[in-house]
């Protein structure tokens, strides 16, 4: 894969030349040091890249000739994340993995022992900053597709509004949760094929309350553990992402 890449939404499908915003061309030249010559993968964060050469290293926006145009093939699975909003700088490192693990989308959630509560312009910025994390995950990881970062919901109206899913999983620290091996092998079962659309909702610090989860369970979600520690929610998202992805990528690996 060429070092270079960059993030760019032309104005057509087959463009000759692309020409980078300003903040683009910045990541491009000065951070990474791409010099005229370099090629440079331009990629629209939905499956597309323009395999280019930079011809111009303007700062204000920096052009690059298309050499080729190639689809990459989406991921067999789609897996969405539903996140509580934990505290500090952590959610914008479970975008960061989450996006270099494949998700297709990040849902931010507010449940009740949540300690950070964002409306109106904080969330709109928020929202902003994890869809930079984003795209700059997937630019060093080499995915062709930036995950969408939906708006803060509250976990309770998401959990009751969740529908369209293959299968709906929470990650939970109660008695009785099964394993994911358990539920994927029951799935198989029933459907005689692996899931192909996956939610996971993952607590705060704390984890969900027991309303909560009573409520996940009513509305249709299957409680899975994450082993027989307590994990820091940050570890817990990307565990629970990395063993499902792993999965779904290797269905026979299932009992």
């Amino acid at each position: 894969m060429p070092d270079f890449r960059a993030f760019c939404v032309p104005g057509h499908r087959e463009p000759a030349e692309i020409i980078l915003s300003p903040e683009e061309s910045h990541h491009l030249v000065n951070v990474n040091r791409a010099r005229i010559g370099d090629t440079v993968v331009v990629f629209d964060g939905r499956g597309t890249e323009w395999i280019s050469e930079l011809t111009s290293d303007r700062k204000s926006g920096a052009v690059l000739k298309v050499r080729f145009q190639q689809k990459i093939k989406p991921l067999s699975y789609e897996v969405t994340l539903g996140q509580a909003l934990p505290k500090g700088q952590s959610m914008d490192a479970i975008v960061r993995k989450a996006t270099e693990l494949g998700v297709a989308r990040i849902v931010p959630l507010e449940s009740e022992r949540t300690q950070v509560h964002l409306d109106g312009e904080r969330s709109d910025k928020k929202i902003e900053k994890w869809q930079t994390a984003a795209l700059e995950a997937a630019k060093q990881c080499g995915n062709a597709f930036v995950p969408e970062i939906q708006t803060v919901q509250k976990a309770t109206a998401f959990m009751e509004s969740a529908r369209g899913y293959d299968l709906k999983l929470i990650a939970s620290l109660q008695p009785g949760a099964k394993s994911l091996k358990t539920i994927l092998a029951a799935f198989h079962t029933a459907q005689g094929r692996a899931p192909k659309n996956v939610l996971w909702l993952v607590g705060p610090e704390g984890d969900f309350t027991a309303a909560e989860m009573n409520l996940s369970q009513s509305t249709g979600f299957e409680p899975i553990t994450l082993g027989p520690l307590v994990l820091r929610c940050e570890t817990a998202a990307v565990y629970a992402v990395s063993v499902l992805s792993y999965e779904l990528q290797n269905p026979a690996a299932s009992p």
